[in-house]
């Protein structure tokens, strides 16, 4: 249930935001910050000629502990964005000494510099704007004020990021999703990308639209195909993985040889076996691609299974089947035994009658046989 329900007060601002999310992001900041400035008041000394910590340093927690997967908060954004600000704005100061034409020429010119070195990040612009007004202390210190304290500050910072997101396992830095790859190494698109959002359509609607979303481009285009899933699987969820599967499931042990598996393969005409331990649980499975390894036993070449339950709805295992290298769910209970197996073949008969029954065609069960 989203935070917004829960609490009618809380109104994230942002999408997929949720209360626990920006308690822990307060936390993280307050850790962020605090150590940062604590490591440089040990390290400059108890009367420093420089401030310990600047205030774009505050900005940029905001981002990097509230909106970890932005592209604005990853490490180069806030180092770099940081640092080469605070430079433009001593540059800036030193050549236009009068502050009023000073402070919008270097924010000015930090926008483009961070542009141009793909290091945009919105406390740069506090960052040249510091430099500039800063005060005696800052002129003082000139080219040097860009390392010391913004850089330092920067880079102790993000590592308290990292770590934190660690201990939180919240993935960062952020690494969007990488496009799937055409595991047939043919010069095709991998089928999911055939169909559905195209990369073009998304370009043309950000035209469209006219305008830059804070959002990494491989996170929309993966947004995108979520909400068709979601949209897939509200129209057609009620067909559920124990309706299609086969339940006589041809299995081997893992200490199987991998000529016998190769031979069960062949004579029952499948692509998939499932391999079981001495309990009778799945440890994994093997298939003609993994036996052509020169190895005795299935052991040492089997592959993870890819599983579901039997009360996963179908639509749910169309990416599992339709990435180019998976031919079979291996569907399982909570206790890692196989209830049975959907293949390719199985879900492709369902989906087909499940259109042939929404077409009107009453006549065709619902039920898909196996």
């Amino acid at each position: 249930m989203p935070a917004s329900s829960k609490f009618p007060w809380f109104k994230p601002i942002l999408a997929g935001a949720t209360l626990r999310d920006r308690l822990i992001a307060s936390l993280g900041t307050l850790l962020g910050i605090g150590l940062t400035g604590l490591f440089c008041a040990l390290s400059f000394g108890p009367d420093p000629f420089l401030p310990l910590i600047v205030a774009p340093i505050g900005a940029s927690a905001v981002l990097l502990f509230a909106v970890p997967a932005s592209p604005l908060a990853q490490p180069w954004p806030i180092i770099g964005g940081n640092t080469i600000s605070a430079l433009v704005g001593v540059t800036v100061v030193h050549y236009l000494p009068h502050p009023l034409l000073a402070t919008g020429v270097a924010v000015a010119l930090a926008i483009v510099a961070m542009s141009l070195t793909r290091s945009l990040h919105p406390p740069g612009g506090a960052a040249a704007l510091t430099a500039v007004i800063g005060g005696s202390a800052v002129a003082d210190a000139g080219y040097l004020f860009p390392f010391v304290p913004i850089a330092i500050n920067s880079a102790l910072l993000v590592l308290l990021g990292i770590g934190f997101h660690k201990l939180t396992r919240r993935g960062y830095p952020h690494v969007a999703q990488p496009p799937a790859v055409n595991e047939h190494k043919t010069k095709d698109r991998p089928a999911p990308l055939r169909v559905g959002v195209q990369s073009a359509d998304i370009d043309a609607a950000l035209i469209k639209m006219g305008e830059s979303y804070d959002i990494d481009r491989g996170d929309l285009d993966r947004l995108l195909r979520e909400v068709e899933a979601q949209i897939l699987s509200r129209s057609h969820g009620d067909m559920l993985s124990a309706e299609i599967m086969s339940r006589d499931v041809v299995t081997v042990d893992e200490h199987t040889t991998s000529a016998v598996a190769r031979g069960l393969l062949l004579d029952h005409d499948l692509r998939t076996l499932p391999v079981l331990d001495g309990d009778r649980r799945l440890v994994g499975t093997v298939g003609l691609r993994e036996l052509a390894k020169e190895t005795e036993h299935i052991s040492g070449s089997m592959s993870k299974a890819v599983t579901a339950t039997p009360g996963t709805p179908i639509v749910n295992l169309i990416p599992l089947l339709s990435n180019g290298r998976n031919h079979a769910v291996v569907i399982v209970d909570g206790d890692s035994r196989i209830a049975g197996i959907v293949t390719q073949t199985d879900l492709l008969v369902a989906l087909a009658r499940a259109l042939l029954t929404r077409d009107g065609r009453k006549d065709v069960p619902k039920r898909a046989l196996t």
